[in-house]
């Protein structure tokens, strides 16, 4: 994990899921999920698009040309851990595609003009993932 994700991560902890800096006011979710190659259980701190029941994590990685690692981690093993505020809980994630993909972005584009950026810098869909509690 870099410097920049761990100090988020502490932040994000401490502070009962609020961080400042740049993500100030950003809904923030912490997510773990399992690596499609290692194995292992890697954390990632994320902004998210609080839907309803759902939580909707958009695979933007800055607008560059490659997926995230953790969108490749999901698409291996859709199952994952979510933290958001002192809760943590199992979830599941799916894909979302087609007028709901578009509309969800759009909605993040509303709250967080920068993934309008995002989209301009590079060729690939942005993938969406909407992300469900797991009950027992």
């Amino acid at each position: 994990m870099n410097d920049f994700n761990a100090q988020i991560i502490e932040e994000f902890r401490a502070n009962d899921g609020k961080v400042g800096g740049m993500f100030e006011g950003a809904h923030m979710v912490l997510i773990t999920t399992t690596g499609a190659k290692s194995g292992r259980q890697i954390l990632n701190p994320l902004v998210y698009l609080p839907d309803g029941e759902r939580v909707v994590i958009i695979a933007s990685n800055g607008g560059a040309d490659k997926h995230p690692a953790w969108y490749h981690n999901l698409r291996a093993n859709p199952e994952l851990t979510v933290e958001i505020g002192t809760e943590k809980y199992p979830a599941k994630a799916e894909f979302v595609t087609g007028i709901e993909r578009d509309e969800l972005y759009a909605r993040m584009v509303e709250i967080l003009p920068g993934f309008a950026e995002y989209e301009a810098k590079t060729e690939r869909v942005i993938p969406v993932v909407a992300v469900y509690r797991r009950t027992a």
